[in-house]
């Protein structure tokens, strides 16, 4: 499960990772909190990633005039959302090898070494199914910007009225015969300039932009993924995910240079499941510490897990217009602050 929030995380990146995230299934009624603790930064990070990037100037196309862009947009983690303070107070049946509380890491964090934790589960019978887990570490220290990363290819159309539309694609690239995705994304841009007296004269433009994305990522889960506590059957990890955006643009055209700002409101939904029939085996001991074998439990579509962002954003950015060729590079200031850059081919 952890290959494939990487896979989702980086675009499908073809990372190996020894640690898988079906182990934290172990901590029983624990594992909901646990896991939400540790991959809620990645969705919330692939919400933002995903809803910049749609613009590099405040100028529409003439009818039928278009470009085509190719970038990537990097949503940046905050420091706080690289680790999470586990209380063993705060959960039922878990505890941390290292004491009462203790600073874990999440998918997003800087440190690569899982942390052990102990389950003791009571039976009803007056014994107790136990097991010990590792918590996956971060996937911080393998990627040097430490952000969410996902490109795109995104096509832009004049249409009657100034206005753009804008379609957003991402073709399932097959990194990995496991991995699904599929990404569409639309949009519309419409000049507000031709609407204010004069400013069509000056390098000065104005639009409005409404731009709306779903993406859903699929990874099957075999026998190769079993874990020797956990086995798995018909598992498949589930991402999807929503976003819209809402803002205003300004651009200077300065011939060669184009300076490009907006102010705006982004909002998004992400959702994760875990699908399929887990079986899970545990030691089972008395409740002085002697043991008396092994249980072995299935359950069956065990986790969910969802992610609402709602955040004002303002950008700016620079374009090189250099012929038909634009390369361009912003900025966004939100909860989680992105950076994006590419190269388009514009006919206008």
């Amino acid at each position: 499960m952890k290959k494939f929030i990487i896979y989702t995380l980086l675009s499908l990146h073809p990372l190996v990772q020894a640690q898988e995230l079906e182990s934290i299934l172990l901590a029983a009624a624990d594992a909901e909190r646990l896991t939400q603790a540790y991959i809620e930064p990645a969705l919330k990070g692939v919400v933002y990633s995903m809803n910049d990037g749609w613009y590099t100037t405040g100028r529409t196309h003439s009818v039928l005039g278009f470009d085509v862009t190719f970038g990537a947009n990097m949503a940046l983690v905050p420091n706080g959302d690289k680790a999470f303070l586990f209380k063993a107070s705060d959960y039922n049946f878990v505890r941390s090898q290292v004491g009462e509380t203790e600073r874990v890491s999440t998918v997003l964090g800087d440190d690569p070494d899982g942390t052990f934790f102990d389950v003791r589960v009571p039976v009803g019978d007056g014994t107790f199914k136990v097991a010990e887990f590792q918590m996956p570490g971060g996937i911080g220290p393998d990627f040097p910007l430490k952000g969410v990363a996902t490109p795109m290819i995104q096509v832009g159309l004049g249409l009657p009225t100034s206005t753009d539309l804008k379609i957003r694609f991402l073709p399932d690239i097959g990194v990995n015969d496991k991995v699904k995705n599929s990404m569409f994304g639309l949009g519309l841009q419409h000049d507000i300039t031709q609407y204010i007296p004069g400013l069509s004269a000056t390098p000065v433009s104005i639009s409005a932009l409404v731009a709306y994305s779903n993406t859903k990522v699929t990874y099957q889960i075999d026998s190769s993924d079993n874990l020797d506590d956990v086995t798995v059957v018909g598992g498949e990890g589930l991402f999807a995910l929503n976003t819209l955006s809402v803002q205003a643009i300004g651009s200077v055209n300065l011939a060669v240079i184009e300076f490009f700002a907006s102010a705006g409101f982004g909002r998004g939904g992400s959702r994760l499941e875990l699908n399929g029939d887990y079986t899970l085996t545990y030691d089972l001991e008395s409740a002085g510490g002697i043991a008396l074998g092994q249980l072995s439990e299935t359950i069956t579509n065990p986790l969910q897990f969802k992610a609402d962002v709602n955040s004002p954003r303002f950008g700016l950015g620079m374009r090189l217009n250099l012929a038909i060729f634009k390369l361009f590079a912003s900025y966004t200031i939100q909860e989680y602050n992105t950076f994006s850059t590419g190269l388009s081919v514009s006919i206008r």
